[in-house]
């Protein structure tokens, strides 16, 4: 996996086109280097942290941090769950669909009725899911800033990053 936390946005005079990236796009990086990846994580905009992923052909692109505890998405595996691809969160096993960000859970149909009947359900969009364009080989990110509170957000402040760096300098040995 790649970590691109260096900024390099694309002037805001841009205009849409298909050989130019979209107005307020950020550059993540060359798409053959993301393909051979994988996975590439990247501080967006000084405040949001982004993991955009390549899987069965298709760029995707959410926030890192798992809505439920904050876990690393770039870490997690990529599943088929009722006809629909998500990433699961290595801490505690969240679904979460790439392309809308819903999160998914097994329900029982009826729970008195033996054997039980499960089926795949959502819980609604629980992660932030970002637009991803690709220009002549190049990959953009246009931030999705919908004004409706998303789970994920709550990991992407101040001072949830605070916190996390603080729990990650004092996991690292010490020589």
């Amino acid at each position: 996996m790649i970590n691109m936390s260096s900024e390099e946005d694309t002037p805001s005079s841009c205009s849409f086109s298909s050989s130019s990236p979209p107005p307020a796009s950020h550059f993540i990086g060359k798409k053959e280097d993301i393909i051979k990846a994988g996975r590439v994580t990247k501080l967006v905009n000084g405040c949001r942290d982004v993991l955009v992923l390549y899987h069965q052909g298709k760029l995707h692109a959410m926030d890192m941090h798992c809505y439920h505890s904050g876990g690393a998405l770039q870490h997690g595996d990529i599943e088929e769950f009722n006809g629909r691809m998500c990433i699961v969160c290595p801490w505690h096993k969240y679904k979460i669909t790439l392309a809308e960000g819903e999160g998914l859970y097994q329900a029982v149909e009826n729970p008195t009725a033996k054997p039980l009947r499960t089926h795949w359900r959502s819980k609604g969009v629980k992660q932030r899911i970002h637009e991803v364009t690709e220009v002549n080989g190049d990959v953009y990110i246009t931030l999705n800033n919908s004004s409706e509170t998303i789970e994920s957000d709550v990991y992407q402040t101040e001072r949830y990053r605070t916190v996390l760096l603080k729990a990650q300098s004092n996991s690292k040995p010490r020589k």
